[in-house]
C-alpha cells in the first residue's frame, strides 16, 4: 500500500509563495520608507518652529508626495518588467507554433542538463508538453509563470498604501502630542515601530533578526537626528 507524501504546515508547496513573500517584503520596506521620510520631515520642522501650521503642512506634503513618488516609481519599474515578461511569453508561444519538434528537443535537453537520463528527460518533456507546452517551456527556460506576470497598477497602489500606512504614525504623533514632549516621544515611537518592521522584514526574508532590527532602527534614528539638527539650526538663526 502506498501513502501520499507528508507536507508539513511550515513548508508551503503552492505556486506563487515566493511572489507573495516578495510583495509582503516590499510592503514592509514601503512602510519603513513612509515612517522615516515623514518622521524626518516633521521632526525637522518641529525643531525649527513650535507652530503646528508649518508642521502639518510639511508633514502632509511629505506624505502625499512620498506616496505618489513611490506609486509612480513602482509603476514604471513593474511596467518595464511585465512588458519584458509578456514579450518573452509571446516569443515562446510563437516558437512553439512554428517549430514544436525543435522546442520539444530543447525542453528534453534542458531536463537532461539538470541530471536526468536522456530517456527520462525525453519522457518528462513529452508529458509536460502534452499537458501545457507553453507553461513547461516558460518554467524550464525562463522561470516565468504566465499567471504571475506582475500588474503595474497593483504594484503602484500597494506601494502607495504601504508608504501611507507607515507615514501616518509619525505624522499623528508629532501633531497630537503636547509641544513639550512632541519631538522626544516621536523619536521613541518611530524607533519602536522601526524595530518592529525591521524584525518583521528579517523574519520574512529569513535574515538574522537582531542585525536587521538594529540596522533599520539606527538608520531611522540617524535620519531623524540629522533633520532635527538642521531644523534646530535654522530655527536658531531665524531662517525658518
Amino acid at each position: 500500500m502506498t501513502t501520499a507524501p507528508l507536507q508539513h504546515a511550515h513548508e508551503p508547496h503552492g505556486q506563487g509563495v515566493a511572489a507573495r513573500l516578495n510583495w509582503l517584503r516590499a510592503g514592509v520596506l514601503g512602510a519603513n520608507d513612509g515612517i522615516v521620510s515623514v518622521a524626518a520631515v516633521v521632526v525637522g520642522v518641529a525643531a525649527a518652529t513650535p507652530d503646528l501650521g508649518p508642521i502639518v503642512t510639511a508633514g502632509l506634503a511629505a506624505l502625499v508626495g512620498g506616496a505618489l513618488s513611490m506609486a509612480v516609481g513602482e509603476y514604471i519599474s513593474v511596467s518595464s518588467q511585465s512588458d519584458s515578461q509578456r514579450a518573452l511569453i509571446a516569443k515562446e508561444r510563437e516558437e512553439l507554433r512554428v517549430s514544436p519538434d525543435e522546442e520539444l528537443a530543447e525542453l528534453a535537453g534542458l531536463y537532461e542538463a539538470r541530471g536526468l537520463t536522456a530517456q527520462t528527460a525525453k519522457q518528462v518533456a513529452v508529458e509536460l508538453t502534452a499537458h501545457d507546452a507553453l507553461a513547461a517551456h516558460l518554467s524550464a527556460e525562463l522561470n516565468i509563470d504566465e499567471s504571475e506576470v506582475a500588474n503595474p497598477w497593483a504594484a503602484a497602489g500597494s506601494s502607495a498604501i504601504a508608504f501611507v500606512c507607515g507615514a501616518v504614525l509619525p505624522f499623528l504623533a508629532i501633531v497630537l502630542l503636547p509641544e513639550s514632549v512632541r519631538i522626544p516621544l516621536t523619536f521613541v515611537i518611530v524607533a519602536l515601530v522601526l524595530a518592529g518592521t525591521g524584525a518583521l522584514g528579517a523574519r520574512i526574508g529569513g535574515s538574522p533578526l537582531l542585525r536587521a532590527t538594529v540596522r533599520v532602527t539606527v538608520g531611522g534614528a540617524l535620519a531623524l537626528a540629522a533633520t532635527f539638527l538642521i531644523g534646530s539650526l535654522l530655527g536658531t538663526t531665524g531662517i525658518a
